[in-house]
C-alpha cells in the first residue's frame, strides 16, 4: 500500500472519479440514472452500462466499447460492457486522450441487478495502470421501497449491495405505505449504519447527494470527511449486528490514540486481508501515519486495497486513527486483537 505523499496528492486531482450505481433487479437504476444525466451537475459525463441483456439511457443500447460509443441527448457519452471492465476503462481513457470521444470528467458505472458489486469497486485496485487514471469516488445503491424488505431476506446479493454502498437511495416510495418505509430504512441501517439514506422523489435525487461523494482533493473539511466516512458516531460506541435477513453484517469503527509507522500498519492490513479478506466487505478511513503531515486515506474491498492517498493536513483537531469495517461475520474485537498484536510487535 505505499505510495509517495506528493504523488498521492496529485492524485486525488487528475484521477476521474468513477461512481458506482447498484441495486437489485427493479430497483430503478436506469430512471435514476437518466434524471441525473439531464442535471447540469452530471455534465461531461462517461456511462458504462455493465449488463447482460438489452438495456436503455435515453435510447436502446446494446454497443460494445469495442464496436461503438453512443452520445446522449445532453452531450454524456454512453456504452454498454458484457466483457471486461478493466478493458472497457482503459480504452475509453485512451478514445479520451486521442479525441475520439467527448472529453468526459467522471465516470458511471451502472451494474446489472444481480450483481455482486466487489468486482466492480476492485477493477480500479486490481489494475495498475487503472489506479493512475481513476478513483472510486462513491457506491449508490438503490433499493426498491415497495420490495426491499423481501429482498434483503432473500438475496444475498440485495444485502451486499446495500452493505457497501456510501449512499443508498429508496426508490418507488410512493408504492409503499410509510410503516414499510420506516421499516426498510431501519434495516437498511442495521444492515449499514455510516451510508447516508435518502428517498428517491418519482425516481429523482438530488445530484449533490450522488456525485462528489469520495475525497476529492488534498485540503478537506471536516464535513467531508463525515459525508464520506459517516458521522463520528454512526458505528463508534456499540458495534452493528446485522442477523437473520442480513447475513450476518457487522459494521463498527475502530479508533487507534496512537501514530502508527507506516509499515506497521502495512502489516496490519496484510495480515488481515491474508486471513478475513474474502469477509472484508468495506474498510474505509483516514490514518495516522508516523512523519506524515496529513491523514493517509485509506479503501479496501475485501482482499484489495485503493492506493493509499496521503492528505496535505488533518480536516480537524482529531487526530486519531479511525477506520469503518463492514464485515461479513467478523466481530470488533478480532480486527482489534489483529492491530493490537502487530502493533506491539513494532
Amino acid at each position: 500500500m505505499a505510495t509517495s505523499t506528493s504523488s498521492g496528492r496529485d492524485l486525488l486531482r487528475s484521477r476521474i472519479p468513477l461512481t458506482v450505481i447498484t441495486g437489485f433487479l427493479g430497483s430503478g437504476k436506469t430512471t435514476l440514472l437518466n434524471a441525473l444525466l439531464a442535471t447540469p451537475q452530471a455534465a461531461n459525463t462517461a456511462v458504462i452500462i455493465n449488463e447482460y441483456g438489452e438495456v436503455g439511457v435515453d435510447h436502446d443500447l446494446v454497443q460494445n466499447i469495442a464496436e461503438s460509443v453512443t452520445l446522449l441527448d445532453n452531450g454524456c457519452v454512453c456504452c454498454v460492457v458484457r466483457g471486461d471492465l478493466e478493458t472497457a476503462l482503459r480504452e475509453m481513457f485512451l478514445a479520451r486522450r486521442a479525441g475520439q470521444m467527448a472529453n468526459f470528467e467522471r465516470v458511471i458505472l451502472e451494474t446489472t441487478g444481480l450483481a455482486d458489486p466487489a468486482p466492480v469497486m476492485q477493477a480500479i485496485s486490481n489494475d495498475a495502470t487503472l489506479t493512475e487514471l481513476y478513483r472510486l469516488d462513491g457506491v449508490i445503491t438503490l433499493v426498491d421501497g415497495a420490495q426491499g424488505s423481501t429482498q434483503l431476506t432473500h438475496t444475498v446479493e440485495a444485502v451486499k449491495q446495500a452493505a457497501v454502498a456510501d449512499r443508498i437511495v429508496i426508490t418507488k416510495s410512493d408504492l409503499a405505505d410509510k410503516a414499510t418505509i420506516d421499516t426498510l430504512i431501519a434495516e437498511l441501517k442495521d444492515i449499514n449504519p455510516t451510508a447516508g439514506i435518502t428517498c428517491a422523489d418519482k425516481g429523482v435525487v438530488a445530484p449533490d447527494l450522488l456525485l462528489s461523494v469520495g475525497i476529492d482533493r488534498a485540503r478537506i473539511a471536516p464535513e467531508v470527511v463525515d459525508r464520506w466516512l459517516g458521522p463520528a458516531d454512526a458505528a463508534h460506541e456499540h458495534e452493528h449486528h446485522a442477523h437473520g435477513h442480513t447475513h450476518n453484517i457487522v459494521t463498527f469503527t475502530l479508533w487507534f490514540d496512537k501514530p502508527f509507522k507506516r509499515s506497521t500498519f502495512e502489516r496490519c492490513v496484510e495480515l488481515l486481508t491474508s486471513l478475513r479478506g474474502a469477509d472484508l466487505l468495506r474498510v474505509k478511513g483516514l490514518v495516522n501515519v508516523e512523519d506524515e503531515a496529513g491523514p493517509v486515506v485509506i479503501q479496501g474491498v475485501q482482499h484489495l486495497f485503493h492506493p493509499p492517498v496521503t492528505l496535505a493536513e488533518w480536516p480537524s483537531a482529531e487526530r486519531r486513527s479511525r477506520l469503518v469495517f463492514i464485515t461479513r461475520g467478523i466481530q470488533r474485537e478480532t480486527i482489534a486483537n489483529l492491530f493490537a498484536a502487530v502493533t506491539a510487535l513494532g
